[in-house]
């Protein structure tokens, strides 16, 4: 664990997959379905690679698609259905029945209690993950980043993200699990960041520099934040 001086924080935001869950859950569930379209999701793969470099589009949706359709050899139409039917609508039935990582309600809870806002902000619509877990009525901002024309690590989504929340970027303490998306973003957009790193990376320290703060469990962050 590592932390550094996190000054005044009003708001936290969290980022959802692989920070609220553990990616394996999900890996596991979703398996025979990226099996079934493994050369869909390769190629899907790779044109979300070049749109995290890409910065602001004008129209993310009409992008991706068109960069899809020229990557699978199909119109824009066609490209356009199956990517609301294998990967928006697609995926969404596999997170019911994932858990959430161990003791994240319970600091939703107590951060939601002692005043702070919270705000969930993801590369992928939060709406696809129905009730969130039961987080959402904690939440005063959901965001996904396509809606803002740009994927993490664009400083973009991270100043709507501080817009809709009413407050300076300073204010806001980010959290995800990745250091190059999440953490970079966030601190290149002024917030504070801290990484849900794997427990080896805490037992070793190896832990990100580059973040203000590095935990392995959600009683960490609860404590360290409400200190």
């Amino acid at each position: 664990m590592f932390i550094a001086n996190i000054g005044d924080i009003w708001a936290v935001a969290f980022d959802i997959d692989g920070t609220l869950y553990k990616p394996r859950d999900l890996h596991a569930r979703m398996m025979f379905h990226f099996f079934r379209f493994n050369q869909f999701f390769l190629q899907y793969g790779i044109v979300r690679s070049k749109i995290h470099d890409m910065g602001v589009l004008d129209d993310f949706y009409a992008t991706q698609a068109a960069m899809l359709a020229k990557r699978i050899g199909c119109s824009v139409e066609t490209a356009e259905a199956r990517l609301e039917r294998i990967v928006y609508k697609g995926l969404s039935p596999f997170f019911e029945s994932i858990p959430l990582c161990a003791y994240v309600e319970e600091t939703f809870q107590a951060l939601h209690a002692a005043g702070l806002k919270l705000a969930l902000m993801s590369d992928f619509p939060p709406e696809q993950k129905g009730d969130l877990w039961g987080l959402r009525k904690y939440c005063d901002v959901l965001l996904g980043t396509e809606t803002t024309g740009a994927l993490k690590p664009s400083v973009h989504p991270f100043r709507v993200l501080a817009e809709k929340l009413g407050m300076e970027p300073e204010h806001i303490l980010y959290v995800g699990n990745s250091v190059t998306y999440d953490v970079v973003g966030a601190k290149n957009a002024g917030m504070k960041a801290a990484h849900f790193e794997p427990r080896w990376r805490s037992l070793l320290g190896m832990s990100s520099r580059k973040a203000d703060i590095s935990f392995c469990d959600y009683r960490q962050l609860r404590k360290i934040v409400l200190q």
